[in-house]
């Protein structure tokens, strides 16, 4: 179990957040402390603001007095609803908010149930609530209450193998702009990379495609990126999301930034290694399928781009025990798309020249057809099939357990509110 605290002074917009939930039935509210009870039963954020109007009136000089907790249990945990409540008055006690005013909204917009819990880190005087050691303190109580409940150990995950994954994208999910931003705003942080082509390689790896828009935006020169899901095959499965929508991170500047400050480290690794294990594979492999797979256990992923001839123009290796990305010409002329281009096309003739000595017939449209001698029927498997490992591709991508437990749509939800207040004042001034 992981929980998030954050802060802010914007009561109105957390409100707004937890209740837009339930209006589109993702949320309820599951317990209230404290709470002003409306008479005939129905909350709004007008209600819910009335119970911490006295406390922030009182305020006397803290900037960020709202608190806004998610508590996360682990996917597999099936927590009820009279366990959530336990949890989220224990955790509130021995945090030292237990006699302050908090609801608690149950989220089920996503696949990891989880709660939110919205207070005031001031008391009635108006004076802030020691929150020394604050994280620490968390995650001494989340440790307890896993145990007290029977909840899956985040600290097990953070110690052994399982750690907490990049997940590739599912475009058939509901929470799509979720997912997106759980990797677009943070996979910049743990890879490094010199181009926007290997960004976007890197990102091919987990379902995301990604490009470059230009325009003019009243008599400005702008220049964005916009992010989509890709389907099976790689072809674009949703409409475009602006960077914008997840932050400063997952934009263009920003990732130029990046891109100049990782050129001097990337210029002195050593790709020794990485080179060695690439010419090993090719040594024992005859097509791109093949190639790609062993190089697995290294800890390797391959993406090819070809034109619609079946050219290939592009060729990018990411070695994840390093954490860098590569473009093949950066490794040298044996490595680059042309080279790749011309051994596997060799490789292909030579199948054809000899049909007899294979079971298997390469196709240049991306399939592998196999061959029954019996008669003359094919059975056509997907050429890429290996690409699309999402088990393998899950296994290969590890991302710090810190990141556990963000909600990256309440993260979207207060980064707009936060441009819709810049915009008010501009109009003020």
């Amino acid at each position: 179990m992981v929980a998030k605290i954050g802060r802010g002074s914007n009561l109105l917009g957390v409100l707004l957040y937890n209740y837009e939930k339930m209006e589109d039935d993702h949320g309820n509210i599951l317990h209230t402390h404290h709470m002003i009870h409306p008479l005939d039963g129905q909350w709004d954020t007008s209600v819910l603001a009335r119970s911490f109007e006295p406390y922030l009136m009182a305020n006397q000089r803290t900037e960020k007095p709202i608190l806004h907790i998610s508590i996360n249990p682990d996917p597999k945990d099936e927590v009820s609803d009279n366990d959530f409540k336990e949890i989220a008055a224990e955790y509130m006690q021995e945090m030292g908010y237990g006699n302050q005013p908090f609801v608690v909204f149950k989220h089920t917009d996503i696949e990891r149930t989880h709660i939110h819990i919205v207070s005031v880190c001031v008391d009635e005087q108006g004076k802030k609530i020691n929150d020394a050691f604050e994280k620490r303190k968390s995650m001494r109580v989340c440790r307890a209450l896993e145990e007290k409940f029977g909840l899956q150990s985040a600290l097990d995950k953070k110690e052994g193998e399982d750690k907490a994954l990049f997940q590739p994208v599912d475009y058939r999910k509901a929470d799509l702009k979720s997912q997106l931003a759980s990797i677009v705003r943070y996979i910049p942080q743990y890879y490094q990379f010199q181009s926007l082509g290997e960004y976007t390689a890197l990102l091919q790896l987990l379902n995301i495609g990604t490009e470059k828009v230009e325009g003019e935006l009243h008599g400005e020169h702008r220049r964005g990126l916009v992010y989509f899901a890709l389907d099976e095959n790689g072809e674009k499965a949703s409409n475009p999301f602006k960077s914008s929508l997840f932050g400063k991170k997952a934009g263009l500047p920003s990732l130029e930034k990046q891109m100049e400050k990782h050129k001097p480290h990337l210029k002195k690794q050593d790709k020794s290694t990485l080179k060695q294990h690439i010419k090993n594979a090719l040594k024992t492999t005859q097509s791109k399928a093949e190639f790609m797979k062993a190089l697995v256990p290294h800890k390797i992923s391959v993406v090819f781009r070809e034109n619609d001839q079946g050219r290939l123009y592009g060729v990018t290796f990411i070695d994840h025990n390093s954490r860098c990305v590569w473009n093949g010409s950066r490794l040298g002329k044996d490595f680059s798309a042309n080279f790749f281009h011309k051994h596997f096309t060799q490789q292909q003739e030579q199948q054809q020249a000899t049909p007899e000595n294979h079971s298997q017939q390469f196709n240049p449209n991306g399939t592998n057809t196999e061959v029954n001698s019996n008669d003359n029927d094919y059975q056509e498997t997907t050429y890429y099939e290996y690409e699309y490992d999402y088990p393998t591709i899950r296994a290969l991508f590890s991302l710090l357990p810190e990141e556990q437990g963000v909600d990256y749509e309440e993260e979207a939800f207060i980064h707009r509110m936060r441009r819709k207040k810049k915009k008010i004042k501009k109009r003020k001034k």
